[in-house]
């Protein structure tokens, strides 16, 4: 199954032309059944990266422009009556795909953001007392401008940590950029795009994910790392249980992804910033400044604690 993550990888590289690790973390966060907050200043390519993986993967595909008049219904459904039957039947909304991609998500109301809620977690939608499943795989991955922007809704705590990560593209190198302006791949490229692995697959894949060993040195390594940010003097609220749990798995995904049954310490340092930045509470505006102030944060504890050999 390598060779299917090896080619979506090389397609997605065809349109992107940023940083390879944002595609790297994007797909580990499809194999650990995560979701992606792609977070950056605009015209970076947001929404290019979100699209590339979802026209490169044969599975439903749904993209919801996100606006500040938009309510819960316009994502989950609703219930109408059938003219034909007499019946009130769930018309589904947007949200029934495998990959949504929820473009500019700080730029709708907090009610509608906390539509998202459920589904991010259960893979679930409750309407009108019945409960409806999610396809499989289902990934929200979801854009967002950074919060000292005008006309952006600063995302809760809760719905942050949903998020498997946070993941900020930067710029491209000036080589890249020079190819940027020559290829013009949103427009040229993208819409030629065919799947390279399918839904099942994926699955598959996911499946194989969970049997990946993970050594009791490496499980204390992840929670002395969550404890020390709940001890420390910088940070208001550290990693929860569930922010381990995502650490946890996502190196799982991460070691899969260098052709490795087993997690190393370098899988986890390597993914305690987009893992774990964005769950920190270290008081003030939730901005760009305060993830980079968390994000170094976390590189001072991640020095102090003992790494397992």
């Amino acid at each position: 199954m390598q060779k299917f993550i090896d080619t979506l990888r090389n397609q997605i590289q065809k349109t992107y032309l940023g940083s390879p690790s944002s595609i790297d973390q994007l797909l580990c966060c499809l194999l650990a059944r995560g979701h992606a907050l792609l977070e950056d200043v605009p015209g970076v390519g947001k929404t290019l990266l979100a699209s590339s993986l979802a026209k490169s993967i044969d599975a439903s595909f749904s993209r919801v422009q996100l606006t500040p008049d938009m309510m819960p219904a316009d994502l989950l459904g609703y219930t109408v009556l059938s003219r034909d039957s007499g019946e009130m039947r769930f018309q589904r909304g947007p949200l029934f795909a495998s990959i949504i991609l929820a473009d500019e998500i700080n730029r709708t109301s907090p009610r509608t953001q906390s539509a998202l809620l459920e589904s991010m977690s259960e893979g679930m939608v409750s309407m009108d007392g019945h409960r409806y499943k999610l396809p499989e795989p289902f990934m929200v991955v979801a854009t967002q401008n950074p919060n000292d922007f005008l006309g952006t809704y600063p995302l809760p705590e809760n719905q942050l940590d949903r998020f498997l990560m946070r993941i900020s593209l930067g710029y491209p190198s000036e080589e890249s950029e020079r190819n940027l302006l020559q290829l013009r791949p949103s427009r040229t490229m993208l819409g030629s795009l065919e799947p390279v692995i399918h839904a099942d697959q994926v699955i598959q894949i996911q499946s194989e994910i969970d049997k990946i060993h993970l050594s009791d040195p490496v499980k204390e390594y992840i929670v002395n790392f969550a404890r020390a940010t709940r001890e420390s003097d910088q940070i208001d609220v550290g990693i929860s249980p569930r922010g381990s749990l995502a650490l946890a798995h996502a190196s799982r995904a991460w070691s899969w992804m260098q052709d490795r049954d087993y997690v190393e310490p370098d899988d986890v340092y390597q993914l305690l910033v987009p893992v774990c930045a964005h769950r920190l509470v270290i008081g003030g505006p939730s901005t760009g400044t305060q993830w980079s102030k968390a994000a170094n944060i976390i590189k001072s504890i991640a020095h102090e604690i003992r790494s397992p050999v």
